[in-house]
């Protein structure tokens, strides 16, 4: 397949890249800065574009099969438009080219319930604190984002992971259409799973979880991460 990643310079953009090429397919990598982008291989392009940029957006979607978008920016107090444009631009480009499968990112927040079997404090302080206050200008955006997606024909998934974190190899992972157990997600195993679902079109306008279960780090490490800067999914 020819899929172009949007968010390719990001920790997750570059794992799905990587993902997505060794499986053969022919990838366009799309980055504001390509002079730093680290992956090569034979079927790779690497182009500039920034998501805010409609012209520029429609230029790397036009001739693909499929779209992914691992775009992220890390916490803070400014308003965010990452998500929500990138989303616009990138419609917009699919339905005038006539790219049909697009599989984005947000947050497994978004389910709106809390997460099964999970402890009191989690549930009631932890996970409200993050959503309301650390995260709440990128979780706002997440959901304009799905709302964008959402009200278009097209054949999208929205993957909705845990706290992202970093580990070398691909777990047995879990996936469902509502929200798992478990509070993590790693990253190998999303890009793992945007990749998979271009492929197979699973999931087909359906709202995904991904979990990753083993070898997960502790609730204090993440927001310590998150704290100092963390890039989520970002490109």
């Amino acid at each position: 397949m020819d899929i172009v990643v949007f968010g390719a310079n990001g920790p997750t953009g570059r794992l799905v890249v990587e993902r997505a090429s060794a499986e053969g397919h022919a990838v366009t990598a799309v980055t504001r800065h390509p002079e730093t982008f680290p992956v090569r291989g034979p079927l790779l392009r690497v182009i500039e574009a920034d998501i805010h940029d409609p012209a520029a957006v429609e230029r790397a979607v036009a001739g693909q099969d499929a779209v992914i978008s691992a775009l992220g920016v890390p916490y803070g107090k400014d308003p965010v438009t990452v998500y929500s444009a990138g989303a616009t631009h990138i419609t917009q480009a699919m339905t005038k080219h006539g790219v049909r499968r697009l599989v984005a990112v947000t947050s497994t927040v978004l389910f709106g319930t809390p997460a099964p079997g999970e402890n009191l404090l989690f549930r009631k302080v932890l996970e409200p604190a993050v959503m309301r206050f650390m995260g709440r200008t990128v979780y706002d955006d997440m959901r304009r984002l799905e709302a964008v997606v959402r009200d278009t024909d097209l054949d999208w998934t929205i993957l909705r992971p845990g706290g992202l974190f970093d580990t070398d190899t691909v777990s047995d992972y879990g996936v469902g259409t509502s929200r798992l157990p478990g509070r993590y997600t790693a990253r190998i195993d999303l890009a793992h799973e945007l990749v998979r679902q271009v492929v197979d079109a699973g999931h087909v306008r359906a709202f995904v979880d991904v979990r990753t279960t083993e070898n997960t780090p502790t609730f204090l490490q993440l927001i310590r991460k998150e704290a100092a800067g963390g890039k989520g999914v970002r490109g």
